[in-house]
């Protein structure tokens, strides 16, 4: 045990069902959050040297993955479905070197599938040079032009993020793409993904956007819950445990080190406390936190998210799995994902699984108005991208909902983002609004993971 650490009554993490513990190691480095950061974090320090007995995960939910769990809809479903839909680029870099890492790599499957974007009342591929040019309603030269500007921003070897980061994405594709290819494609997709904010986004982000898209994308077998659970898996293999419906609640200094809690569980002497939730609700956790840092963390702008997960008994968007939806088409949704244009069926009892997903504001009456209200709202608009849908197609359908689902990235993020430590000594933050320029992801919270866990192995020298 280090010096100066104590253990109360109810320290210790249990897993749900689990009966309590009659001996419990002190806790050196406690993460809150078993989401791809959390879990990468706990790795990290397990590897470096750190006892994994010394070391707690809690998840305030009932299961690992955060943003990326899943859930079964029904007993014939072989795999889970993310409640927000998820794949991977090829060039995640950080994700697929931890899986090899962990020797999980054959679960990672690649598939190239149709992505397409809604215009004029019909899809419209957008995925090669070719298809820019076949995009109507646009003249020869602006098409080149948008190509150039798309190109230039895709392959540059060595992308300006900074220069990038001191304008926004709106002023400088206007200007730069030409009003009438910007105001064709791309100012409705910022304005569905960021609302009434799209004028204030970086080009530092929609520039990582470009570069980091590819055509070609991977796939976790059995689902991103079962990647998760299996990197939680070996987090316990290391000696860690990991606890569940266990929601971090209370942060605060204790003699040089930290005391937590978590509901009627405690924990003393903690030397480093690790959080990967939403920025904006640490300042409740740690109030010992300077009021101007709380003031700081409480102002972190972002949208929220409302998905809705319906099984078919029959495909909706045919052989496309990813269906861009511009703001001004007038459609709930901002993107129709047919999971099963890229999964086989087979593996959900032969349901055809579509994604209805859009970004809100955070007061907007979808994030608490009654699930059936949302869903038949959300539903009532398939019939205008397939005519003669009606709600007979639909065997089961789910929703899933959250304020804090993409941060808003604005001019000047590179130099103002959070650091990863905090004012209160011991206390470290790493989430998505931290992973500047790129876009929120599992890939940037496997690196923010890792790179947390690097600073505390430092600050603990260890």
């Amino acid at each position: 045990m280090t010096p100066g650490q104590k253990v109360c009554a109810h320290a210790g993490v249990r897993r749900p069902g689990h009966s309590p513990q009659t001996a419990v190691a002190a806790v050196r480095v406690l993460i809150a959050g078993a989401g791809p950061a959390g879990l990468a974090a706990a790795v990290s320090l397990q590897q470096a040297g750190i006892p994994g007995q010394e070391i707690a995960v809690l998840e305030a939910g009932p299961r690992a993955g955060g943003l990326a769990s899943g859930f079964r809809g029904a007993e014939t479903w072989e795999w889970a479905i993310e409640r927000y839909y998820h794949h991977l680029f090829t060039n995640d870099t950080d994700i697929l070197a931890f899986t090899r890492e962990l020797d999980l790599q054959d679960m990672v499957e690649i598939h190239s599938p149709v992505t397409a974007y809604w215009y004029r009342g019909r899809p419209l591929r957008l995925d090669s040079p070719a298809s820019l040019l076949a995009v109507p309603g646009l003249s020869l030269p602006d098409k080149v032009r948008m190509g150039m500007v798309l190109a230039w921003l895709r392959w540059h070897p060595l992308p300006p993020w900074h220069r990038h980061d001191t304008v926004t994405a709106h002023a400088w594709l206007e200007r730069w793409m030409g009003r009438r290819a910007y105001e064709a494609l791309w100012r409705s997709l910022l304005e569905g993904k960021f609302g009434r904010r799209y004028r204030d986004v970086s080009l530092a982000w929609f520039a990582a956007r470009i570069y980091k898209r590819t055509s070609r994308l991977g796939y976790f077998r059995g689902g991103f819950q079962a990647w998760t659970d299996a990197v939680r898996e070996k987090v316990e293999q290391g000696g860690t445990e990991v606890g569940f419906n266990t929601p971090l609640t209370l942060v605060e200094p204790q003699g040089g080190t930290l005391a937590v809690r978590s509901g009627q569980r405690s924990w003393e002497g903690v030397q480093a406390v690790l959080y990967t939730g939403s920025p904006n609700l640490l300042g409740r956790i740690a109030p010992a936190l300077p009021a101007t840092y709380r003031a700081r963390l409480a102002g972190e702008a972002h949208m929220g998210a409302v998905v809705l997960t319906a099984a078919l008994d029959r495909s909706l968007l045919n052989d496309v799995y990813w269906l861009s939806i511009p703001a001004d088409a007038g459609l709930p949704f901002l993107a129709l994902v047919e999971h099963t244009a890229m999964i086989p069926k087979e593996r959900y009892g032969g349901h055809h699984i579509l994604y209805l997903g859009t970004y809100v504001e955070q007061d907007h009456p979808w994030l608490s108005l009654p699930e059936q209200e949302v869903a038949e709202e959300l539903l009532a608009g398939l019939s205008r991208i397939r005519p003669g849908f009606d709600d007979s197609w639909v065997r089961g359908r789910w929703l899933n909902r959250t304020a804090w689902a993409q941060p808003i990235p604005m001019p000047g993020s590179g130099r103002t983002r959070l650091p990863l430590h905090t004012p209160l000594s011991g206390l470290y933050l790493a989430t998505m609004s931290q992973v500047w320029p790129w876009d929120r992801g599992t890939n940037y919270a496997v690196r923010i993971g890792k790179q947390a866990a690097r600073r505390i192995l430092v600050d603990l020298q260890v």
